[in-house]
């Protein structure tokens, strides 16, 4: 008979409205079998590493127009993407023992029906495995695929990432250093603003909750403008940088984490100047670019092995620590990517 064993997980407990809290969460105990279905092409994996990501936030409210992930259902498990190690598999491509990652359930065991479509072998045994929530998975190619492909960069362009400290931002910035950019980031501490500019190399920084009036902060660090604003807040800083964006600048929208909590969003005043300087904004979803996975993985496993580019990770200890981990990100409580470790391989 298969074995049978208690699985930890963190369900909703209901939908969110403004900041979330610990307590919108629950950690439960379940029983799981470690044998896959009899003829089923799924797998059962062991969870190592789960990721924390803001997006996270919009899936624990309920909206009456989709959004481009579902929402999550009250009282089932929270899912996110996660590092994994294979217990039993019903699929060809996969064996007991394979080091997988892709998305997953927060809990300590997860079957996964469809792993062909969801989760990915590691192919870089050389890096931590955690790397695979990082700057080698999700965040890793999304920072790639929305600055080369949707960005569009030049040698010489003045590029600047807000919330530049985290998961993504911190990439996109090295990419830009890499390719001959002038890059600037903002941050919200003054220990982020230091770790931008020695660990990951920006040319300058700022700690935008120390500054009066955002829109000179940005003119004093791009006294000529920018060509490339990456954007990961949204809201106020969205607004400050419009004015100082170069004639034909882009704007490239990753994320909007200012106004994810809010009942209703905040609005942008400056909106003329896409007209008067012909700018452009662009969002994107990471989705649209799986098929350029292998070609990103392999040029960033060389920019890791050659010091181009560097990663900072913020670990949680423990699946209990997954809420509090989570919405610590809304309070610029994490330095760096947020993960949790779950177990040990």
């Amino acid at each position: 008979m298969a074995a049978v064993v208690s699985n930890r997980r963190v369900i909703l407990k209901r939908y969110v409205t403004g900041l979330p809290s610990e307590d919108d969460m629950e950690m439960v105990t379940a029983e799981t079998t470690l044998a896959v279905p009899a003829g089923s092409a799924a797998v059962v994996v062991k969870n190592l590493y789960i990721s924390c990501d803001p997006y996270v936030r919009r899936r624990m409210t309920r909206h009456e127009v989709p959004s481009y992930v579902p929402d999550y259902v009250p009282g089932e498990v929270i899912t996110n993407t996660g590092v994994m190690k294979v217990v039993s598999s019903g699929h060809p491509d996969f064996k007991a023992g394979d080091l997988v990652w892709g998305i997953t359930g927060w809990e300590e065991y997860t079957l996964i029906n469809n792993p062909k479509s969801s989760i990915y072998k590691i192919n870089y045994s050389e890096f931590p495995l955690s790397y695979y929530t990082g700057v080698l998975g999700i965040p890793g190619i999304t920072a790639y695929a929305g600055f080369f492909e949707v960005s569009k960069p030049k040698k010489g362009d003045y590029v600047f990432v807000s919330a530049a400290s985290g998961a993504v931002s911190q990439i996109v910035g090295q990419l830009a250093k890499i390719t001959g950019c002038y890059v600037v980031g903002s941050a919200g501490s003054d220990e982020k603003v230091n770790l931008l500019k020695t660990k990951f190399g920006f040319h300058d920084a700022f700690n935008y909750k120390k500054e009066l009036e955002l829109e000179g902060a940005i003119k004093r660090c791009f006294p000529e403008g920018i060509d490339i604003y990456f954007d990961n807040v949204g809201g106020a800083t969205l607004d400050a940088v419009l004015p100082n964006m170069r004639t034909g600048g882009q704007i490239t929208a990753c994320g909007m984490i200012s106004q994810y909590n809010l009942e209703r969003p905040d609005g942008v005043r400056n909106l003329f100047y896409f007209v008067a300087k012909s700018l452009r904004m662009e969002g994107f979803l990471v989705s649209r670019y799986r098929g350029m996975y292998q070609r990103f993985e392999e040029e960033m496993a060389g920019y890791l092995r050659e010091g181009k580019v560097v990663c900072v990770e913020d670990f949680a200890e423990g699946l209990d620590a997954a809420p509090a981990a989570l919405i610590g990100l809304f309070t610029g409580r994490n330095v760096g990517k947020q993960l949790v470790a779950v177990a040990w391989e």
